[in-house]
């Protein structure tokens, strides 16, 4: 299948940014881009790569102030209905001590998990796709946490958008930029184009500006794991209303 391109204004309107915005990533040369007969053009898989690393390395203060914009923009197009990540996150799809021991191991089990939810087609293909989204760069972030996804949104890798959080029995070493092993790992896969850099955003505001990673680590039950990340967005949904 070919890779989607896209134009300068369908890049802003996914990334929920103005177009002179991508105009000066282009000039800088920060974001990945194409020489068009007369204009640039992006490869929608590398726009995909590009965003998503960008939001988990944004500093507090930017992050706010695209969490803000873009959660505002979500929620016009979705007929002023706000955006929930806990409409993604159940229960059952929360682990309290996940025996896994290695970086493919985790990848493999938190798989295994939405396989047993039956929302995964194969769970080959999400496997692989996690790795390959791995070695591009880890999705590991400072304070033990990692926001897991796909390098690619196929919407053939799972029946509907969902979000599965594991604290690990004992941490791995998962290439987080602080240099110390991760302990709580969310899989984020939406199938839903307009969700995945809106819910990555969210799950990097919760980690920044609640209490939820200690809350995490403090959970005694799947469910306590679920009512802390409940808690947390309603948190975050208060400060954009």
């Amino acid at each position: 299948m070919p890779q989607r391109m896209m134009n300068l204004g369908q890049v802003a309107r996914y990334l929920h940014v103005d177009p002179l915005e991508v105009s000066h990533w282009v000039r800088q040369g920060e974001i990945p881009y194409e020489h068009g007969i007369a204009h640039p053009v992006f490869r929608r898989k590398e726009i995909d790569a590009w965003a998503s690393q960008r939001i988990l390395g944004m500093r507090e203060k930017p992050l706010t102030s695209y969490h803000r914009e873009t959660s505002q923009q979500v929620r016009r197009e979705e007929d002023n209905v706000p955006f929930s990540i806990c409409s993604m996150l159940t229960p059952e799809r929360t682990i309290c001590d996940l025996p896994s021991r290695t970086k493919a191991a985790v990848l493999r089990d938190l798989a295994a998990v939405a396989e047993q939810e039956e929302m995964l087609y194969d769970p080959r293909d999400l496997v692989r796709s996690l790795e390959e989204r791995e070695a591009l760069c880890s999705t590991g972030l400072a304070g033990g946490v990692a926001i897991v996804h796909p390098r690619h949104h196929d919407p053939y890798i799972a029946s509907e958008s969902f979000l599965i959080l594991a604290r690990v029995a004992h941490p791995i070493c998962f290439g987080a930029p602080d240099g110390k092993p991760t302990d709580i790992f969310f899989l984020l896969v939406a199938t839903d184009d307009r969700h995945h850099l809106q819910a990555l955003a969210r799950l990097c505001m919760m980690l920044l500006h609640t209490g939820l990673p200690a809350n995490l680590r403090l959970a005694e039950t799947a469910d306590e794991l679920y009512r802390f990340t409940l808690l947390a967005e309603q948190e975050i949904l208060a400060t954009i209303r």
